[in-house]
């Protein structure tokens, strides 16, 4: 290698009249100066013993370090982006601040990221038309933004004294409730902030939900392992269902009708309490290998989705008088690679969004049961999801501390999707019933004749199955009550 004269800009040297080297004064900064030294330093090669180590340790093939130039540091959610030289070192002040930007190349869903809290974002909701956003961290705040730019419209004080770990807000948008971990559950009014009142229990509460209808409001237990009602003008008592689970809960939820109660547990098993009768529905034990993580209903109150630690989620028909044992209606499986943290449905059904710890926000197909496509960036897991009404946005909650909105408007005119739909043979038709999209495949030779979303088809079957068993029920009981012919 040819010798680098004093003069070059690289040399740290320079030549006094004596003939001798002396340092030469640099006008960069010493940390610039720092790094420049770093990378042009050669590497000292590590002993053999000490690289299979490392590749045991990281569970790397030496073919995956080979071709990765040694673990050069790279983003594991950027898709399509090419590996970075390894000599090219990121600086803290390179980062521009996007406000909208494309997700990934090839899906060019739009998304805002919001940033105010100072630690894990637990909870998000949209409210107000779909025009303001409500969220929950574990920094004790609950904050109200505005879902247009972005920024931080209200926060709502007494502060609670722990991290909050779920807020819920009325269907008309004017009263909002937290439950936070210093065990209590704080009311306010959206319009002027004003703390309407707070509630304190004996233990930590890990859930509240409003009712749709505004009148109740329903807490999950943890160490009761049960749920607690109360009435969401004054908070007095209405049910105590103590020892409800085999163990702590982890969500609950009211039906649309706001008579039902569904909750999930980590003991992996759903039950629907009905409030008028004070009696349990329906259990369903062992639904899931993992603990349960969350629970939503569909807007006709048929269906309830629930989200799992095992990676999958399954929707399930809790609108017949029993559970069938054929198991879940739909098992949406291989669109986390990680446990499910949360589950949202669209108004009309027409698909279910999920969040996990993966650090995605997954939207799935509800008819054909696949993954319609991931939203990732977010830099830590995915707390809570929620959908807009009008279905033109997602918003998602994460550990990385920043709520994100995304807009999917357009999401079936996007080039990923339509490779999916081209590649499954899939078309969109409409719902005669409940007027929602749905998609059929156009190699079946019984499309055409297919008017019904997959959800309302169903409902059809456990009607007609319902209604069969009580006529043979009934003609067994006149063929008993009608008298011996023999005799």
């Amino acid at each position: 290698m040819a010798s680098q004269s004093p003069g070059t800009p690289g040399s740290s040297k320079k030549s006094g009249e004596d003939g001798k080297e002396t340092p030469r004064k640099s006008n960069l900064p010493l940390s610039l100066l720092h790094i420049r030294d770093v990378t042009h330093r050669r590497s000292s090669k590590l002993p053999w013993v000490d690289v299979v180590r490392a590749c045991g340790r990281f569970r790397l093939s030496l073919l995956q370090v080979r071709r990765s130039r040694l673990l050069p540091s790279l983003n594991p959610l950027a898709v399509g982006d090419e590996s970075p030289p390894p000599d090219t070192l990121w600086m803290p002040w390179m980062t521009q601040k996007v406000l909208w930007g494309d997700q990934e190349p090839l899906s060019k869903i739009p998304f805002k990221i919001m940033r105010g809290h100072e630690h894990i974002v637990s909870s998000c909701n949209f409210c107000v038309d779909d025009t303001k956003a409500l969220s929950g961290s574990y920094d004790g705040t609950v904050k109200l933004w505005d879902a247009m730019d972005g920024s931080i419209v209200r926060d709502f004080e007494p502060m609670p004294e722990g991290p909050v770990l779920e807020c819920s807000i009325t269907a008309d948008s004017r009263r909002i409730i937290a439950a936070s971990y210093d065990k209590t559950v704080r009311a306010w009014d959206l319009e002027t902030g004003k703390l309407l009142w707070k509630l304190s229990h004996e233990t930590f509460i890990v859930s509240a939900k409003f009712s749709p209808d505004g009148k109740y409001v329903v807490l999950g237990l943890d160490v009761d392992n049960g749920i607690f009602i109360i009435d969401a003008k004054d908070s007095t008592t209405v049910s105590c269902i103590k020892d409800h689970h085999m163990m702590s809960l982890t969500a609950c939820c009211f039906d649309p009708d706001s008579q039902r109660v569904a909750s999930v547990s980590f003991d992996r098993s759903i039950k629907i309490w009905d409030v008028t009768s004070q009696t349990t529905l329906l259990t369903i034990p062992k639904a899931h290998n993992n603990a349960i993580s969350n629970c939503c209903f569909t807007f006709s109150g048929h269906f309830l989705c629930t989200s799992s630690w095992d990676k999958t989620l399954k929707i399930w028909n809790v609108h017949t008088g029993e559970f069938r044992n054929r198991g879940a209606c739909v098992t949406l499986m291989q669109g986390h690679e990680g446990c499910v943290s949360s589950c949202h449905f669209a108004r009309d059904t027409s698909f279910l969004v999920s969040g996990g710890f993966d650090k995605t926000v997954a939207i799935w197909d509800v008819e054909e049961g696949y993954r319609k496509l991931s939203l990732k960036g977010h830099n830590d897991w995915v707390m809570d999801v929620s959908i807009s009404n009008n279905k033109k946005w997602i918003l998602s909650a994460s550990k990385d501390r920043t709520v994100r909105l995304w807009n999917i408007e357009e999401i079936d005119q996007i080039p990923l999707v339509i490779e999916h739909k081209k590649t499954r043979g899939l078309k969109v038709k409409q719902c005669e019933e409940c007027d929602s999209p749905f998609s059929t495949y156009e190699s079946d030779i019984f499309s055409e004749t297919v008017t019904k979303c997959v959800l309302c088809r169903m409902n059809a079957t456990d009607l007609s199955t319902e209604a069969s068993q009580s006529s043979e029920w009934e003609a067994s009981l006149s063929r008993e009550s009608s008298p011996d012919e023999d005799s």
